[in-house]
């Protein structure tokens, strides 16, 4: 069983120590521009950082499910790669919006992208799942005839 998840497992670390990095950023920008919690507002630099930390930690929860279900259902390995590529696609969100906001444009739109291939990526698994352990129809024997 593990040989089928350990990819998965992998990039659900790193995405995890993504986040982590994530929050710590806020962290230095709170004692850097002298904002406690609970404020959440203060100077642009330091807005930017909160909301893309945030935004990140919002999209978080759905592409853990989409990875899972996309490779349990479909293929470990498609699903650890589009992972990684989201990943990167949100660091490269963190790093721009932490410069300037229009710079969180093009790897936002990326990162959705992968988000609707994972999720494509799940439906057809799951439907394929459905079909031949319900249905005793193998819809991949017929695209491969």
């Amino acid at each position: 069983m593990l040989d089928q998840i350990h990819w998965l497992a992998a990039v659900t670390v790193l995405g995890v120590l993504e986040q982590a990095y994530f929050f710590l950023q806020v962290i230095y920008a709170r004692r850097l521009f002298g904002i406690s919690p609970p404020k959440i507002s203060g100077p642009p630099e330091f807005e930017r950082i909160f909301r893309a930390q945030v935004n990140c930690s919002e999209y978080f929860p759905i592409f853990l499910a989409l990875l899972w279900q996309a490779g349990l259902f479909f293929h470990q390995g498609l699903a650890a790669a589009l992972g990684l590529l989201y990943l990167y696609a949100r660091y490269c969100y963190f790093m721009g919006y932490k410069a300037s906001s229009s710079e969180r444009l093009v790897p936002i739109y990326f990162s959705a992208g992968v988000l609707w291939i994972l999720i494509a990526v799940s439906a057809l698994g799951i439907l394929h799942f459905f079909l031949s352990h319900y249905v005793g129809l193998n819809v991949l024997q017929f695209l491969t005839a």
